[in-house]
């Protein structure tokens, strides 16, 4: 079923029947993935004793200071489990687990529908980030929001609003962080400081993206950067894509694009934003997808890259020719 009315306490029914929940998210965790599985583990354990929550999926180092993921028992009688879903729009992207092998199930996304992939599915393409619905879903039950659940929520919040400058940012957005801040005692520098460190490698191998875009004049840009650029700088083949929308506001590029090899998968990472020209249902066509402005994918050549990039570069300028 699609979540209608009183989608909060019917999640909150599922949580309270299931003395053992698995939470998982997409593969290729961004801290919004992280953010919400995480924080929604931390206010499932402060307000209900003596459940077993499992986070799991592989872990990210970057990010590891939003805490630590779990591994599941052997042996686990998945009939007796609820999975809940965060972050993840289609069945295949899920890391740790197969949904259909769960028959009691929850999703909790923020993308644009792409398939069903649990029993009872909340999306909300006007949520900012999976963390948002999670902090919503907790304000609206009335349950209590740890420092520590805090924490993690904001910083998905945070990351998938670039700070709040993304359009995704309503005044939902801003009244409910709000309320995160009058509820839990955060310190905002200090988390601030943990997501946007980088160690000086990175901001060097940011140079050489910015050097290397090739700009087609209907302003699309895009990059393959091949695994000898990342060794050269130190840097794992999931940087390009943490660092992506840090060219936001480059005048010559209305669309931009990394296409990162990664040696140990035989494919490369794709990922794809915007400062105007809709991208996800052409991203879409190429496997991936994603928001309206914000999309991903993995292809197996340059030759495929070279094609999303002309695809792209049509997007850009049907833009252009109506906002003239």
């Amino acid at each position: 079923m699609i979540f209608s009315q009183n989608k909060y306490k019917k999640i909150l029914k599922q949580i309270k029947k299931y003395d053992q929940i698995v939470i998982a998210r997409h593969v290729g965790p961004d801290p919004d993935a992280l953010g919400s599985s995480l924080g929604l583990k931390q206010i499932i354990k402060d307000n209900f004793k003596g459940k077993d929550i499992y986070v799991i999926g592989n872990p990210a180092a970057k990010f590891s200071y939003l805490g630590t993921l779990d591994k599941l028992p052997e042996n686990m009688n998945n009939k007796k489990v609820l999975l809940i879903v965060t972050d993840t729009p289609d069945r295949r992207r899920v890391d740790g687990v197969d949904p259909k092998n769960f028959p009691n199930s929850i999703k909790i996304d923020h993308h644009p529908f792409m398939e069903k992939t649990c029993k009872m599915e909340w999306i909300d393409e006007d949520a900012s980030s999976a963390s948002q619905m999670i902090l919503e879903f907790a304000i609206e039950e009335g349950l209590f929001i740890s420092k520590e659940a805090a924490e993690k929520l904001y910083i998905g919040i945070v990351a998938d609003t670039n700070r709040f400058l993304f359009k995704y940012t309503t005044s939902k957005t801003f009244y409910l962080v709000s309320e995160l801040l009058k509820k839990a005692n955060i310190n905002i520098t200090e988390l601030y400081d943990k997501l946007y460190a980088r160690d000086y490698r990175e901001i060097k191998f940011k140079g050489y993206i910015a050097e290397n875009f090739t700009i087609t004049e209907n302003h699309t840009g895009y990059i393959i950067i091949k695994d000898e650029i990342l060794k050269k700088y130190g840097v794992d083949a999931a940087t390009p894509g943490n660092v992506v929308s840090d060219f936001n506001h480059i005048n010559e590029m209305l669309i931009w694009m990394t296409a990162t090899e990664d040696k140990e998968l035989g494919s490369y990472r794709i990922s794809v934003r915007s400062r105007g020209p809709i991208i996800n249902e052409t991203v879409s066509k190429f496997g991936g997808g994603g928001h309206i402005y914000a999309s991903g994918a993995r292809l197996k050549s340059e030759e495929e890259i070279i094609k999303l990039a002309q695809a792209l570069d049509k997007e850009a300028l049907e833009y252009t020719k109506q906002k003239s």
